[in-house]
């Protein structure tokens, strides 16, 4: 069976241009540089194994490249656009904007305004409220945790000093004053 040849890359002016502007940048990425050299030693006309052997790399990372080269061709995208990763498929997320920044709403308000006989949240107490409200049909104490993470929310970190609670005699004066806080008392 005989061996098919690698396709031939042509490369025009601006993108011969583009490839060794890459190449000398010394902020290149090392992956796009790499890349980079691939294609320049692919218009050379080298295989992939001469390819592989020169860059230390696999045949089917020469391959690869090369061929993504010349599917991107087309839609004459910048060189630098061609040579980066291929947006990667995933999951849809579970979960909007608006819901997470709900979760967050909640869990910075004090439990006591939802009806919550606790101090303080959880993160089970604040999935079990988002379920209750009805913002999210169900979402698993794990990942409530995961998202005030994020966040770097810390609801069980909270305390009433950044906003006291009101006292009932605001007419009496405290006994405090700055010379008997001070540390040092021959200073007035």
């Amino acid at each position: 069976m005989p061996r098919l040849s690698a396709a031939l890359i042509t490369l025009n002016e601006v993108e011969q241009a583009e490839l060794q502007q890459l190449l000398k940048r010394k902020k290149t990425p090392q992956q796009i540089a790499l890349r980079a050299k691939i294609i320049v030693l692919a218009a050379q006309g080298k295989s992939h194994g001469e390819i592989a052997e020169t860059l230390e790399i696999s045949k089917d990372m020469s391959r690869l490249w090369r061929n993504r080269w010349l599917e991107l061709k087309d839609r004459q995208l910048p060189a630098i656009e061609r040579l980066m990763d291929a947006v990667r498929p995933g999951a849809p997320a579970t979960f909007t904007l608006e819901q997470i920044t709900q979760l967050y709403a909640i869990a910075c308000a004090p439990p006591e305004q939802y009806g919550r006989p606790i101090s303080q949240w959880t993160s089970r107490e604040l999935a079990a409220e988002l379920i209750k409200q009805g913002i999210v049909a169900s979402i698993s104490q794990r990942h409530v945790g995961r998202l005030l993470a994020e966040a770097e929310l810390k609801p069980h970190q909270s305390s009433y000093w950044l906003h006291p609670p009101p006292t009932q005699n605001w007419g009496t004066k405290l006994n405090t004053s700055v010379v008997s806080t001070n540390k040092h008392p021959n200073v007035r």
